[in-house]
């Protein structure tokens, strides 16, 4: 007779733990959106006679193959950095719209300190990092302050704030840091010495990948273990699922908003100084603000419902479908606006989760006198992209008094 080994129990469990893993992957909002998009993109494509698989090869290849990949991690910089730094807040259920504002005041703290800095490169490039990152804290942090002290609601005040902050930056670059004898509204050139060393030269831009990514990596881990694993991340997560409920608990909102506030604004200005003391070492009027990066990571923190882990994969897949964007168009002649169609379609369908891909009504139907699915009143509420909403359930129906 022959023995048949059976697998142990330890390796039974591994393999459940993987399996369950991906079929929730396969099977999650996210996935389902993310297919959708493309979906609808390969339609539109269709309907104007272009290829759409040509198409979607040359979004994948150029952005992921050869020497799009440098492309792809230099573009992630400033999206996953902006990406991480909305997360913060968004996981307690604040919104941060001031990354603009916040951005470019980091940028030009560092390209301040890089100019006329008297110390040392060395010193003078971390100085100019933490330049970055006080000025966009402390602008963030203003933001809080009118919210807190005037109530003015948190996601007004930091979205008007960024225009005083962008037309001092243009004044200043205007006027005041212009290059003698250049035509662009540009800052001077900072010295050598004052920049992030690079690796792989040999990108497609031909420049290298700033050491700027290991930084913005380092604080989206900083922040994923402060969420999980301190008191101020419970703090973090409890105000997020439930605002009234943390007040009842002892959390002190006032303080937990400024703070975040600092850390998402200290971040974004962060982003800013890597973005100055990188290629092209100087601080160019619109430079940060044209590429819509603050709105590009809003979308990449929604669609990971602001999980730090999450967010830095968003904020690269963003990332290379905007590069890809450029190279579909050169390749296939297809407007590079399709990526951000299809950016914009994701977080469309991710929101109508809670309907059709959460509850599964299309498959199972409606039957007469049937409440909708995900219309029953709950304590928990339906999910939703970002931290859950604050407002009580509303009972379906009124008794009288």
């Amino acid at each position: 007779m022959t023995d048949h080994k059976r697998p142990s129990p330890g390796a039974s469990q591994g393999a459940g733990v993987v399996l369950g893993f991906a079929r929730r992957a396969v099977f999650s909002p996210v996935t389902a959106a993310i297919v959708a998009a493309f979906v609808v993109g390969a339609i539109i494509l269709a309907s104007t006679g272009a290829d759409p698989f040509a198409a979607y090869q040359a979004i994948f290849e150029t952005s992921l193959g050869g020497e799009g990949i440098s492309d792809t991690a230099t573009k992630s910089i400033p999206i996953v950095g902006m990406a991480v730094a909305l997360a913060i807040p968004l996981r307690a259920g604040l919104v941060n719209l001031g990354g603009d504002g916040q951005l470019v005041l980091g940028a030009l703290a560092a390209a301040v300190v890089g100019l006329y800095s008297p110390f040392p490169a060395p010193v003078t490039v971390v100085l100019a990092l933490l330049a970055g990152i006080l000025a966009g804290g402390l602008w963030a942090s203003l933001a809080a302050l009118l919210e807190i002290t005037c109530g003015v609601p948190l996601l007004v005040s930091s979205l008007l704030m960024s225009y005083p902050a962008i037309s001092l930056v243009s004044y200043l670059i205007r006027f005041h840091l212009l290059e003698k004898g250049s035509g662009i509204p540009q800052s001077e050139r900072l010295p050598d010495s004052v920049r992030l060393p690079e690796f792989a030269t040999d990108g497609g831009l031909g420049t290298g990948i700033s050491i700027g990514i290991f930084l913005v990596l380092a604080a989206a881990l900083v922040f994923a273990f402060v969420e999980s694993r301190t008191s101020a991340g419970f703090e973090l997560r409890m105000t997020g699922r439930g605002a009234r409920f943390s007040a009842y608990a002892g959390v002190d909102r006032p303080r937990l908003t400024i703070r975040l506030m600092f850390a998402s604004g200290g971040l974004a200005g962060l982003v800013g100084a890597i973005m100055v003391l990188g290629f092209p070492y100087r601080l160019t009027d619109g430079a940060l603000t044209t590429p819509a990066y603050t709105w590009t990571g809003l979308l990449a923190a929604l669609l990971a419902a602001a999980s730090p882990i999450g967010t830095i994969v968003a904020g690269f897949f963003f990332a290379a479908l905007t590069v890809g964007g450029f190279g579909m168009e050169q390749e296939t002649a297809v407007p590079q606006q399709l990526t951000s169609v299809l950016q914009a379609v994701i977080i469309l369908f991710l929101a109508v989760r809670t309907g059709v891909f959460a509850k599964g009504a299309w498959l199972r139907g409606r039957r007469p006198g049937r409440i909708p699915p995900g219309a029953e009143p709950s304590a928990a509420g339906p999910p939703h992209i970002g931290p859950p909403s604050t407002e009580s359930p509303v009972p379906a129906e009124t008794g009288g008094r």
